[in-house]
């Protein structure tokens, strides 16, 4: 009886932990919902896409690769109570693709995600959770930044010095 438990908790651990990490994003510039503030850190929130676009100029090997909206949103937390406002999927040309090899599109570990939220505290519990999920399982680990608003989460297959470059240009968003 206990295996059985034991087997199914891993097996519910894993399909939310694959929901919390890949999506199936969309070419679609904006999700209707998503606001269209592109400020600064320091004044106000950026949108994830304004995010993304600041922090390619310093990364280039990122390629943006989907806008999640409500309709493909496999985590159902767009737009929700103290979720993400606004989520982009992107690629890494340094990510191996022999690794993510079957990966969904926008799964983080083709490159990476970055989230927008309505305030710090909220991509702090979202990036806390994240880590408490990936603690127990170092295969589905990957690194993941907070800067104000922004949680920019990058594929555990880049080396820390490449995920650094990505703490960098996260760091100087605002």
């Amino acid at each position: 009886m206990h295996r059985t438990f034991t087997t199914a908790s891993v097996a519910a651990l894993l399909v939310s932990l694959t929901a919390c990490g890949g999506n199936s994003p969309s070419n679609s510039t904006a999700d209707a919902h998503e606001p269209t503030r592109s400020g600064t850190l320091a004044n106000e929130p950026l949108t994830a896409r304004a995010a993304f676009e600041k922090m390619s100029t310093t990364v280039r090997t990122a390629n943006l690769t989907g806008t999640v909206t409500t309709q493909n949103d496999p985590n159902h937390l767009l737009g929700r109570p103290n979720e993400y406002t606004s989520k982009v999927t992107f690629s890494d040309s340094w990510v191996p693709a022999v690794q993510v090899t079957g990966a969904d599109p926008g799964a983080v570990e083709r490159g990476g995600a970055i989230e927008a939220f309505a305030n710090p505290a909220d991509a702090q519990a979202r990036a806390a959770y994240i880590r408490g999920v990936t603690k127990s399982l170092p295969a589905l680990a990957e690194y993941d930044y907070v800067h104000g608003w922004v949680l920019v989460r990058v594929s555990r297959y880049l080396t820390p010095k490449q995920a650094a470059q990505y703490e960098s240009a996260a760091a100087a968003l605002g």
